[in-house]
């Protein structure tokens, strides 16, 4: 069963605000879940999130 984190958890993870996370999410930057009026993020979508950054 794939692991889920809450926007709370990614925003300190990446050090910014739970409203950039939401933000993220709103534009399709990071794909989510809609659990009641919560998010969740699976794991593979945390890992393609951060492989499409890459800059290097």
């Amino acid at each position: 069963m794939p692991e889920y984190y809450t926007c709370e958890e990614i925003a300190a993870r990446y050090k910014v605000k739970t409203l950039t996370v939401w933000d993220w999410i709103r534009k399709k930057k990071l794909p989510a879940i809609k659990i009641g009026r919560d998010y969740r993020i699976r794991q593979e979508d945390i890992d393609a999130f951060e492989k499409s950054r890459k800059t290097a």
